[in-house]
């Protein structure tokens, strides 16, 4: 009997912007119970994503992108790490098919605090040995606060502990924005309701435009449809809901290229408007990278 073969190609995939090289790193995936949904009950949930041909059990995928400019090898989000599971887990290994070692990483960009543990290797070290850490300063001043630590929720309580894990051994090396340019060509947006400073980063470049929206959606298939559908991990539900809504509307009117930490791999995206409701128009895949939309 032959031996099937059955290892994927590694997780990776280039989209150039002229002299600007963005990377959908992926990270894995993790099944989620439809109880982590809100706005829509189980049935609903199920019928909805039965209808795309997807698994009734959530499956969210876990994306980090990496741009590079030529002054600057910059880093969106740092995936799970080794702390949710063995179905992620998987950046650091698919940064290094395509090519980079961490040590070439010179800023990472944070959405929000939960994508955090991949700053970390095993040993508990500094995955990334010469890079500066920034976050929004919101998140920082909530997540990084032993007083709101201590008032969270119990579901909510270990988001705080890996954030102050993950970021404690950048020392200085951390820094917080609130928006505007934070490096040459990439631009973070405040996209708050999921976290108080969760925040996508908008990169521009040969006259193209790309914006990394963090966790606008977590299961696309589903909240495109019916954007009212949140996490119970939200922390402003109603400021969630409403702030996606707004960002598929934006990436709908102006036509601009989206990409998203759990949008299906490689992560890059069209919206389209229909009615109330969105679609996801994935990128076609493109040997060269480039975009001929």
């Amino acid at each position: 009997m032959k031996t099937l073969l059955t290892e994927q190609a590694p997780g990776y995939y280039r989209h150039r912007m002229g002299d600007i090289v963005v990377t959908a790193l992926n990270d894995g995936s993790l099944a989620k119970p439809a109880e982590i949904l809100s706005g829509i009950d189980p049935a609903g949930a199920a019928a909805i994503l039965r209808a795309e041909f997807r698994p009734e059990t959530p499956v969210i995928t876990v994306n980090a992108f990496l741009v590079q400019t030529p002054d600057l090898t910059v880093l969106i989000d740092a995936g799970c790490g080794t702390k949710m599971g063995p179905t992620v887990g998987r950046m650091a290994a698919n940064l290094h098919a395509a090519g980079l070692d961490p040590a070439e990483i010179d800023l990472v960009l944070l959405t929000h605090p939960d994508h955090v543990n991949g700053l970390l290797t095993a040993d508990g070290s500094p995955a990334f040995g010469h890079a500066r850490i920034m976050a929004h300063a919101a998140d920082a001043a909530f997540f990084l606060s032993e007083a709101a630590a201590a008032r969270a929720p119990e579901p909510a309580k270990p988001v705080f502990a890996m954030a102050r894990a993950a970021l404690a051994p950048y020392g200085e090396r951390f820094s917080t924005c609130e928006g505007g340019e934070v490096a040459p060509g990439i631009t973070a947006v405040p996209l708050p309701g999921h976290s108080p400073g969760h925040c996508g980063f908008r990169v521009v470049g040969a006259g193209q435009s790309l914006l990394i929206w963090g966790d606008i959606v977590h299961v696309p298939d589903l909240q495109c449809r019916r954007p009212e559908v949140g996490l119970v991990f939200d922390d402003d539900p109603t400021l969630a809901a409403a702030t996606r809504r707004q960002a598929l509307t934006a990436a709908a009117e102006a036509r601009e290229l989206v990409a998203g930490m759990h949008l299906l791999f490689p992560g890059f995206a069209h919206v389209t408007a229909e009615g109330g409701a969105f679609r996801s128009v994935p990128l076609m895949w493109s040997a060269l990278g480039a975009h001929h939309g």
